[in-house]
This record gives structure tokens, sequence and C-alpha cells, in this order.
């Protein structure tokens, strides 16, 4: 008996989520117990307003643009869901006959997912769920990392190294370099993977782990400004002091979606107001997490076998589980996905642990390092350094 899927995304986008979305529609077709795939234009939205893509008739040539293309090819979103909306997704998944749902997203979307599966379930509409995971975060809990953050990780190493090349080029000025990550410092960590030498990388990192102390960041900063070679910090977008006060007020904030302030321009001005040291601050963004050009190899296959995984689980009867990943081992990498059930991961916040954090709390460890780098791929460029030991 063949049946019909349906494909919804959820939350920020990655350079990934289409690989994903590639896989999975790939499976459904090469499994023959599927017979139509459709997407949900527009996340959530798509599906409440039942606007909805055949995916299983494109040409495989438009198809495989799909792994080479970042963002979500059908669209995503941060809609707000509540009991009417959850009763009204039930209503269209039975209305449109779909008999297998998958939603990809991080944990606000899995925790969505995980309250469709339940409405689904009250209102006698006989579908399977599954959700794939993506975020750039990292902060997914239950599995060892999620699809969508290793290139994330990849891009803040590759540009931070960069960046670090031109300050040591001309040492004139502070550059702080602005991370994504929300309240998870795991982007912002991985731009330790910067550091070629004692010279070129990042010289001090920030998380939001840990309370920051805006006296402690200038007497670190000037100490390493005597040195002559310029300063590069890299901190995370959701910085904060004591009890949790942003050091920069919220520009907006939606359900759970907060809109930082400029944390990087923040932190240039006092260098700059305090130190009379000229200083500037670099946002990478949205260039963060859809940068192909510094995409994971790590992360593309992994995100394909995601999509794979949860059409196989629904395919086998699974419903209300999540594939996550298990690290097997760092060196060589090795990993394994498993099936969790979604309940454990909705809504669940995985932040970085004690013991990747530095005892000054501006920097990692060595341990976070070691775990850090099997997953952004190949290494990075190496940069010439004329001066070393100079």
């Amino acid at each position: 008996m063949a049946g019909k899927l349906l494909i919804v995304h959820g939350g920020g986008p990655t350079a990934v989520m289409n690989c994903s979305l590639y896989r999975a529609v790939d499976e459904a077709v090469k499994s023959g117990r599927v017979d139509e795939v459709y997407g949900a234009l527009g996340g959530m939205g798509g599906l409440l307003a039942e606007r909805f893509v055949r995916l299983d008739t494109l040409p495989e040539r438009e198809m495989e643009l799909l792994l080479t293309t970042p963002g979500s090819a059908i669209g995503t979103s941060r809609d707000a869901m509540e009991a009417p909306e959850y009763a009204r997704a039930a209503e269209v998944i039975g209305k449109n006959g779909f008999d297998f749902l998958l939603c990809n997203g991080g944990n606000g979307t899995m925790d969505t997912c995980g309250k469709i599966y339940q409405a689904c379930k009250a209102a006698g509409t006989p579908v399977l769920v599954a959700g794939i995971p993506k975020t750039v975060d990292n902060d997914l809990a239950v599995t060892d990392h999620a699809p969508g953050f290793a290139s994330a990780a990849r891009y803040i190493a590759g540009v931070t190294r960069e960046i670090c090349a031109d300050v040591r080029s001309l040492p004139i000025h502070v550059c702080v370099v602005e991370a994504m990550g929300r309240n998870a410092g795991w982007i912002t960590a991985a731009a330790a993977l910067a550091r070629q030498d004692a010279e070129i990388g990042p010289d001090l990192i920030y998380l939001p782990e840990r309370d920051f102390d805006e006296a402690a960041f200038l007497r670190d900063v000037e100490e390493r400004w005597k040195m002559g070679r310029g300063v590069v910090a890299v901190v995370s977008e959701g910085l904060h002091g004591l009890g949790g006060k942003p050091l920069v007020p919220p520009i907006f904030q939606t359900g759970r979606s907060t809109y930082f302030g400029d944390i990087s321009a923040h932190l240039a001005q006092l260098v700059v107001k305090e130190l009379g040291i000229k200083a500037r601050s670099e946002k990478p963004g949205l260039m963060n997490r859809s940068s192909i050009h510094w995409r994971s190899s790590i992360d593309c296959r992994e995100a394909e076998e995601a999509g794979r995984a949860a059409v196989r689980a629904v395919l086998e009867g699974r419903t209300g589980v999540m594939p996550a990943i298990r690290r097997l081992s760092s060196d060589p990498y090795q990993a394994e996905l498993f099936l969790a059930p979604i309940q454990e991961v909705m809504l669940t916040e995985r932040t970085m642990p004690e013991e990747f954090i530095g005892a000054a709390g501006n920097d990692v460890t060595p341990a976070c390092v070691d775990w850090l780098r099997p997953l952004i791929g190949e290494p990075l460029p190496v940069m010439a350094n004329l001066r070393r030991g100079c």
C-alpha cells in the first residue's frame, strides 16, 4: 500500500537543510511505498493554509540543485502555534490524506512536531510523524550535534582566520567578531579552530554560558594589545551580564525569537571609549548560516543521512521520533544515527558544557577543540606567516 508524505521546514534555514530535503524525497520515491511527496510552502503557515508543492514529480536535475542550494527551497517559518493551530494542522493532514509527516527544524520545530503528533493522535488522524534535526545553533538535546551546525562552525573558523590575517597585517585596531547561536556558544567556540599558530587565530573568545564582565574584557584586550599585533575577539550574540541582564537590549522579540542588539558594535565602542584604541566590529549574521563556500562535507553527508533515516523510520511504522547522531569516535571521526523520542527533544536547549569553557571565561579548552575539529571536514586553508617568531 502506497502513501502520501508531507515535508515541512521550520525555524532558521541552514547551508544543508536542502540536503535533508533531497535525500528524504529520494528515499521516499525509491522505497516504492510512497506514491506522492509534497512540501509545505512557507513552513507551518503553509501547512495550515494548505499550500503544497509536489516534489516527487520534479525533474531530477532540478532536485539535484538542492544539494548545492543554501536555505530552504520550500520555505520555512517561525509561525506561532497554539491549540487551535495544532487542531487545524491535524484537520489539514487528515483532509489531504497524508500518511507520513516529516518536520525539519530545531528545538522549537521539534516542539511543534511533537504537538502536531499529539493533536493528530487526539483527533484520530492516522499519520506517522518524525522530526529531522536541523540547527546552526547546535542547541538540540539528545543528539551529539545537529545538521547545519558543522557548516556554521567551518564558516566562523574560516572567516575568523581570514580576519586574523588582516589584523596581523595592519595591527592598528581591535576587531570584535560577533557569532550567532542565541544562548548557546557552540558557533562562537568554533572560532578556536581558526588558530593556525601562536599568531594567526583569535586572541579571545567569550561564550553566553558565562556572565560577561565588561571590565574584565577591557583588561583582557589591553593586555593583548600590548603585544603589538592587534587583537581579535570573537563574542556570542547572546552575551549577558550578571543575572542574565543583556549587555545590549534586544532590538525586537516575538514568541521564542529574540533579535539581539549589536553586541560587537557595543564592545568595539567600549574599547574606543575606555581604552582609546581604534576598534571595529564584524557581524557575519546570515552569511554564517547560509555560506555554501565554507560548507562542511561532513555536515552535507549527515544532513542527507538524517533525511533518509526519518523516511525509513515512518515507513517502518515508527512515529513521534527524531533521528539523532551518536558519536563513536573523534579520531578518526565515526558516528551513527539512532531514533530518539521526540518528547526528549521538544524545547530543550543544550548549551556548552563546563569542561569546554576556559577557566578565565575568555577562551575554550583543548577538549572543546578536539570535539569540534572533526565536524568541519577538510582542513582550513593554511595562511603564510613570514613574521613567525619575529
